[in-house]
């Protein structure tokens, strides 16, 4: 059952999938329908899922799920990863590549693999007060509240030398 993004609640379960290039607001705009459809129609062991997605920072597809309702099954995360497949065939870009890191970079997103992301922290073009979206956040809450953030309090903090420091924080 498709419920709007904002409704779900804070303990809703989100799947990240990060897109290999910024996309159009036409994209986007095209493909609602489609998202509303498969949240609409998601199902776990024949049972109807809270669900809904939507599009962030013209980068970020995220999913939703109360599981407060019903949660998911694998058959259940088979079936968004396929959806997510064919989203990727239609829009003629990746989302199950989780090779790139993202940062929010002069209110754009920057996409850099972790060779890239060394050099950059070398440079002093990326450093621990750079928000990094984390991409590995599993709940809505967090979502809303830790997404994106200075990559120093994430688990990029070793590249700033800060592992062992937060470490000590926790």
């Amino acid at each position: 059952m498709y419920v709007s993004f904002d409704q779900l609640p804070p303990t809703a379960r989100v799947w990240i999938y990060q897109a290999s290039r910024p996309l159009a607001g036409p994209d986007i705009v095209a493909v609602l329908p489609s998202l509303a459809r498969f949240a609409e129609d998601w199902t776990s062991h024949g049972r109807s899922l809270l669900a809904s997605a939507e599009f962030l920072h013209q980068h970020f597809l995220v999913i939703g799920l109360d599981e407060g309702v019903a949660g998911a099954s694998g058959c259940s995360i088979d079936a968004s990863v396929r959806f997510i497949a064919q989203l990727e065939q239609h829009l003629n870009v990746e989302l199950l590549d989780k090779s790139r890191l993202a940062f929010l970079q002069d209110g754009a997103v920057r996409l850099l693999s972790r060779t890239e992301l060394k050099a950059a922290v070398a440079k002093g073009t990326i450093g621990a007060d750079t928000f990094y979206f984390d991409n590995t956040l599993a709940t809505k809450g967090e979502l809303d509240t830790r997404w994106p953030r200075p990559a120093g309090q994430t688990w990029l903090a070793r590249y700033f030398g800060l592992g062992e420091k937060n470490r000590q924080l926790a």
